[in-house]
């Protein structure tokens, strides 16, 4: 994860390409957002997800 290397102190992403034979590997989402909103009974708002990391100073 070059983004959380310390030793640089600005990166920026201008570009990515994904070849096709590498994005029609990726077949989707099993559902969609109205499915995740049925099943996290959650409407008219922005949902979120994060991950916990290590590096955020959490011990198990």
């Amino acid at each position: 994860n070059v983004f959380g290397f310390k030793a640089l102190r600005a990166l920026r992403l201008e570009d990515l390409r994904i070849s096709n034979a590498y994005a029609k590997t990726f077949e989707g989402p099993p559902h969609g957002i109205q499915d995740e909103r049925d099943i996290l009974n959650k409407y008219g708002r922005s949902l979120l997800g994060c991950t916990i990391k290590p590096k955020l100073g959490l011990s198990a």
